[in-house]
């Protein structure tokens, strides 16, 4: 466990002796680090490789009061003596590891985004109205309201459950997929994940995020680091919305779309996933190597 501001960050490192660089993974905000398994021990051959649960996950302390997810990261990296790493983030890892590029470019020497989201976007309202129809809507209304504001007293596990079952079918297998499209052990894993999610926020204390001022949305020319897109063409529109803005908005970004994939690729779509992030990651620490890169120009 590492300590930040207070609060006990649970994380996991591997490496072999001589790593090429350090890559660290952000997990989703539908998930926790248990995400990256399969990329956490298949990029630890060859790089230090670094994961953790960020404040409100999986086994980490509470998010309480205002939480500032881009900072935990780069106190994350401080506590670790890491300088400059790769950051690997998924759906709002994503959002979090393009802040740090901008709050700390320095220390930033390649961007994997995956189905991210971007602070400063905002979501348009088909895509909200079908999260009330298709996820909101399997917990009564009147307990939603009370067990999101933190006055329910008592949560009941069959609401949580829902919650998380329908969320894992609109956004982890897509809108227009159903529950058979996914193999059970990707079903099992994200229904737990979010399960988990549902409960703690129910339960804990309550927070507010602060991001980066001005905010990253309109600053996506500002970033000089290699970076690569990953989209599910299966995953919410709105979403794969965001992966177009990153991909024009970044100078030289690659995009990669994942035909029959949800909104998280690297549980679903594990060996398609992890091929792309390693040859990503060669180019990357190679140029890293010799230098600053020179940015291409793009080709679009």
């Amino acid at each position: 466990m590492l300590i930040i501001d207070g609060v006990a960050i649970a994380y996991e490192q591997a490496a072999p002796p001589q790593p090429a660089g350090t890559v660290v993974l952000l997990h989703a905000g539908v998930a926790d680090m248990r995400m990256w398994d399969h990329q956490f021990q298949a990029l630890a051959e060859r790089y230090r490789v670094i994961r953790y649960d960020q404040r409100g996950h999986g086994r980490s302390g509470d998010a309480a009061g205002e939480v500032c997810h881009y900072q935990d990261l780069l106190a994350v990296m401080d506590a670790l003596e890491v300088e400059r790493a790769a950051l690997v983030g998924s759906s709002m890892g994503g959002a979090y590891a393009t802040e740090a590029a901008l709050a700390a470019p320095a220390r930033v020497a390649g961007l994997a985004l995956i189905g991210s989201g971007l602070a400063g976007h905002e979501w348009p309202p088909e895509m909200l109205d079908q999260a009330r129809e298709r996820v909101h809507s399997s917990v009564p209304a009147d307990r939603l309201a009370r067990y999101r504001e933190g006055d329910a007293g008592h949560v009941d596990p069959a609401d949580v459950l829902a919650m998380a079952e329908a969320h894992t079918s609109w956004q982890v297998a897509g809108p227009d997929r159903t529950r058979d499209a996914l193999t059970d052990e990707v079903w099992q894993a994200a229904v737990e994940m979010l399960r988990l999610v549902f409960e703690r926020s129910w339960t804990g204390p309550r927070s507010t995020e602060r991001h980066l001022v001005p905010p990253a949305v309109g600053r996506l020319p500002e970033i000089t680091a290699p970076t690569l897109v990953i989209n599910g063409l299966s995953d919410v529109p709105g979403i794969q919305e965001v992966a177009s803005l990153l991909a024009v908005g970044i100078g030289g970004a690659r995009r990669i779309d994942l035909p029959a994939t949800g909104h998280l690729p690297p549980l679903e779509r594990p060996a398609e996933v992890t091929d792309a992030l390693t040859t990503f990651l060669s180019r990357v620490f190679s140029e890293d190597v010799a230098g600053p890169r020179m940015r291409p120009s793009p080709s679009r």
